[in-house]
């Protein structure tokens, strides 16, 4: 290493002057010496990143500091920048002085400082004056008076305090070092919480702090000795002793935040998770929860990272103490427990291949004890799933294409396991052509789906259905699973269905602007359906074995003219379309399985699909034209209003739609009539601030409103609402007995800097009541997070069982660096049990 400069030279009596020239072997032996100062520095300097706290006896105060001067660009040569008002050798004691900011440069550090000096005969370097250390992260440390053994094994630094690039601030009296391995902070103090502006001398939001901080640098473990967290200078919980890993260490063996949550079968719940570190691919958590009602509930997770992708498996279980609190459930029994597993590993950077699988012992296990997703509770403001999935799959994406084949099985949440199909397996797989054939894109699509279901599902469509269970498998009124009283949501035995399809379109555009758009499609089922002889499912479908061979073959176009007109405000494009097909009638109409294409929704924005229906298990058939107008304005000053009306209609053949199958898809669709109804749709963006959006479906003879939702958004600077109104007609085919109208609006609103209150409402118009709300509120800021929300819905069961009304609340702490910790409650009936 080599000193590049040194500014000035001066010589008292017992010192001499060294020319600038003559001085560079001495100062070489200088500059080696400041960079053991730079690394000392850098070594204490970098304890300011603990993630756990530090700690102090006196409040933490922030006091400015002058601008850091500039510097030249850090070079990585080895070579050292000495810059002093004074740098002198004294002979007779074996010293060498830089005095008056000092300043100096190394490798993207630089250290500036009063006065620095290295006894020769001591081998001890001392800086003392507003020395500070600017590493190469923009990490900043400062200290009054440091005093180090050249190798930096011992020594202290006074006054020492670290401001570090992603915010976060320590400091300590002093910080002794001994046998280059142990550093002790005295009464150290550490907070990720910006000083207030108008106040540096203020207490932060949030500090810790602590007697002694102790780093072993061989362990890399920290310790702290009568640690206490403050707020706003008020000590809120203490801590005689804690540890943690240093900011070297990403991951350690150790204990984690602690939890608590509060559910009524089980009573007050404390979880104490520890983490094992067991190797640097994989690791262990043990999360053990202690409840007040049914004792201890065994949590484990185990992750294991390898080269082409990772796993995780966990694993509950308890021995419940109380099992009579689930009385009538399925959880009213002594051992409760579960294990979930999931995996993704990659074949290449096209492919990969992963599973995910759910096993418990009773299907109400996760959500009595609020494990994987019924963990947080404002999940039930949501639709949570009602059945887990177990599968195993393997997926391929290319440039245009793509594979998917997966094996399912769904564990039911709701009891009816019997119900509910095992799928092995279902094959997707689609490509696009790149090269054009006949001048067109070409393309091609596949599914194979294989099924199988023990029980068959009825679905009541009727009130006395409804009332007189006679959609129960285990019904024996005569007038049970029928057609006209049940749907067949799944039909018993297995179901095998093999699909291809081809397709080819070509674009042309005429001298007039017209646009015509000419495809052929050809597609074929082939099926095989073995279906068990339970009672009520001839009325259906045909019991035994049954095979089929399903051939569409479609051709049409598509017409498409866009009128432009342009002017000073804006640019509108009214484009009328039009759309013809032909194609043979579907063959087995209303005469095989449903397992796919259960949900139609005739709207805009399917109004010109080619196969309306939203599976393979029903095909479209019969001539159609779909037809509408298209208008779109693009405003010069910013937003744009967007508007579709059209109506489809059945030119001959049979209407698919018009045919009842087992669960009467189509049937109250606005598609069963020769003239289907009328489909509108309105977006509107006036600007960055709001939307609004219509969707409608009138009835064709009448113009009733069968189907309509508004949406409106706003977004502010400092609030933001949103609010959705539903009104949709009775569909008695389906189970719909009478019309639905319902308002679903939410908003949030920054009251101040840092509080954001938001809340959320569903409001049945029908029933006139209020059937599910959220209200919050919550603290944010640089360093700290505090959230609480309050959840009530009710909870509706099938047949005359009133609905029960469930609560749930939810508390989030979180500090910056240090932790993050929800606590949840819920109950049912009046209150939070």
């Amino acid at each position: 290493m080599a000193v590049v400069a040194a500014r000035q030279l001066s010589s008292p009596a017992s010192r001499q002057r060294i020319p600038l020239r003559r001085q560079r072997s001495r100062m070489a032996a200088f500059g080696a010496s400041l960079s053991a100062l730079i690394a000392a520095l850098v070594v204490v300097g970098m304890l300011d990143l603990v993630a756990p706290t530090p700690a102090a006896a006196q409040s933490f105060t922030y006091n400015p500091r002058p601008p850091k001067p500039s510097r030249p660009p850090a070079k990585n040569d080895g070579q050292m920048l000495v810059q002093a008002t004074e740098v002198d050798y004294d002979y007779n004691n074996q010293r060498i002085s830089a005095v008056g900011n000092v300043q100096m440069f190394y490798n993207g550090t630089s250290v500036e400082a009063d006065k620095v000096i290295y006894d020769q005969k001591t081998k001890r370097l001392h800086a003392e004056g507003n020395i500070r250390l600017t590493d190469a992260d923009g990490k900043i440390t400062y200290a009054n008076i440091m005093d180090l053994s050249d190798d930096y094994r011992d020594g202290f630094v006074d006054s020492l305090r670290v401001d570090t690039e992603d915010a976060t601030r320590m400091a300590a009296t002093r910080a002794d070092r001994t046998g280059g391995n142990y550093t002790v902070f005295e009464n150290g103090v550490y907070t990720a919480c910006a000083p207030c502006k108008d106040d540096p001398k203020k207490p932060p939001l949030w500090q810790v702090k602590g007697a002694r901080i102790i780093h072993n640098q061989t362990e890399k473990m920290l310790y702290f000795e009568n640690a206490q967290l403050e707020f706003f200078g008020v000590p809120m919980a203490y801590l005689p002793y804690f540890s943690t890993p240093d900011p070297t260490v990403k991951r350690k063996s150790g204990f984690l935040m602690p939890g608590y949550t509060s559910v009524s079968t089980y009573g007050f719940g404390v979880e104490i998770p520890y983490y094992f570190a067991l190797a640097p691919d994989y690791d262990m958590t043990i999360n053990p929860r202690f409840t007040t009602r049914q004792g201890v509930l065994l949590q484990g997770e185990f992750r294991q990272r390898l080269i082409d992708g990772s796993y995780q498996i966990r694993a509950y279980g308890i021995d419940q103490l109380d099992p009579g609190a689930f009385a009538g459930q399925p959880g009213d029994r002594q051992f409760r427990g579960g294990v979930d597993t999931k995996g993704q590993f990659a074949l290449n950077d096209k492919w990969v291949w992963g599973w995910d699988g759910v096993l418990l012992s009773d299907y109400y296990f996760f959500s009595d004890y609020r494990l994987a997703q019924y963990k947080d509770p404002l999940n039930s403001f949501l639709s949570l799933p009602t059945e887990a999935i177990s599968q195993l799959y393997l997926t391929g994406v290319g440039n245009r294409s793509f594979f998917d084949a997966r094996t399912i099985y769904y564990l039911s949440f709701s009891g009816n396991q019997d119900k509910v199909p095992v799928i092995h397996p279902v094959i997707d797989y689609n490509n696009v052509i790149n090269s054009p054939i006949f001048g067109g894109e070409f393309s091609y699509k596949t599914n194979f789906t294989s099924l199988t279901r023990e029980t068959a599902a009825f679905d009541p469509i009727t009130t006395l259905a409804n009332t007189g269970g006679l959609c129960l498998n285990a019904s024996a009124d005569p007038l049970a699973r029928l057609p006209s009283q049940c749907l067949l949501r799944g039909m018993p035995g297995t179901y095998t269905r093999l699909t291809a399809e081809a397709q080819w379109r070509r674009s042309f555009t005429d001298s007039i602007g017209q646009i015509w758009t000419p495809f052929a499609i050809a597609r074929v089922d082939a099926i095989d359906a073995s279906i068990s002889n339970q009672p009520g499912v001839s009325n259906f479908l045909p019991v035994g074995d049954t095979q089929a061979l399903r051939v569409m073959p479609t051709v049409g176009f598509e017409y498409r003219y866009p009128f432009i007109n342009v002017q000073p405000w804006g640019t509108t494009t009214i484009e009328p379309i039009a759309q013809v097909i032909i194609r043979p009638n579907e063959t087995y109409a209303g005469k095989l399985p449903n397992e796919d294409a259960q949900s139609l929704v005739f709207d805009a924005s399917n109004l010109f699909s080619v196969d309306k229906f939203s599976g393979y298990d029903r095909v479209e058939g019969g001539g159609r034209a779909n037809v509408g107008v298209q208008a779109t304005t693009q405003f010069d000053r910013g937003g744009s209003i967007n508007v579709l009306f059209g109506q489809s209609y059945q030119l001959f053949g049979l209407n698919s739609f018009a045919v009842a199958d087992v669960t009467n898809t189509g049937v109250d669709s606005g598609l069963a009539t020769p003239r289907s109804d009328y489909v509108a749709r309105v977006n509107y963006s006036p600007n960055r601030t709001y939307t609004f959006s219509t969707r409608a479906r009138f009835d064709q003879a009448t113009m009733n409103v069968n189907r309509f939702e508004a949406e409106g958004r706003a977004n502010f600077d400092r609030w933001s609402v949103a609010l959705t109104y539903g009104n949709y007609a009775a569909q008695p085919e389906l189970g719909y007995l009478t019309r639905r109208e319902g308002l679903l609006g939410s908003a949030s609103v920054k009251v101040a800097a840092n509080w954001v209150v938001s809340g959320a409402a569903r409001w049945d118009l029908e029933a006139n009541k209020l059937n599910q709300y959220i209200v919050g509120a919550g603290y944010v800021d640089d360093c700290f997070v505090l959230a609480a929300n309050y959840v009530t819905s009710y909870n509706y069961s099938a047949g005359t069982t009133p609905p029960t009304l469930g609560h749930a609340f939810m508390l989030q702490i979180g500090l910056r660096t240090i932790a993050s910790q929800a606590g949840t409650g819920s109950g049912s009936g009046s209150g939070i049990q």
